[in-house]
């Protein structure tokens, strides 16, 4: 699978909004055959820094979000509103879901 994390710098101006501005990308991206997820956080230290957490069932999976129309305009509308270039972190790991923790077992 491919897990990928995504930070993102948003304006100030447009922090509250953010959510609703990537919507549309959101729920097309969630509805992709081989998308396993896409879920956002908000930085609980900077309110103006998104964390997207992603993950692609395989190597067509992954290439077929990034050729899709939505990746495209979903890109284009989060422009405006950045103050900076995101930072990534994308990795094929084995695997094809979330694990428990071994270190917090709760019985």
């Amino acid at each position: 699978m491919y897990f990928i994390v995504v930070k993102y710098q948003v304006k100030p101006e447009f922090a509250e909004v953010f959510p609703e501005r990537t919507a549309e990308f959101t729920a097309a991206t969630r509805a992709e055959p081989g998308n396993l997820w896409f879920e956002w956080s908000r930085s609980l230290e900077d309110p103006n820094e998104y964390v997207l957490v992603e993950a692609f069932a395989d190597d067509d999976a992954a290439s077929a979000h990034v050729n899709a129309p939505h990746f495209a305009r979903g890109l284009d509308a989060m422009r405006p509103l950045l103050v900076a270039t995101p930072k990534i972190v994308s990795r094929k790991v084995e695997g094809s879901g979330w694990d428990e923790m071994g270190e917090l077992k709760i019985d």
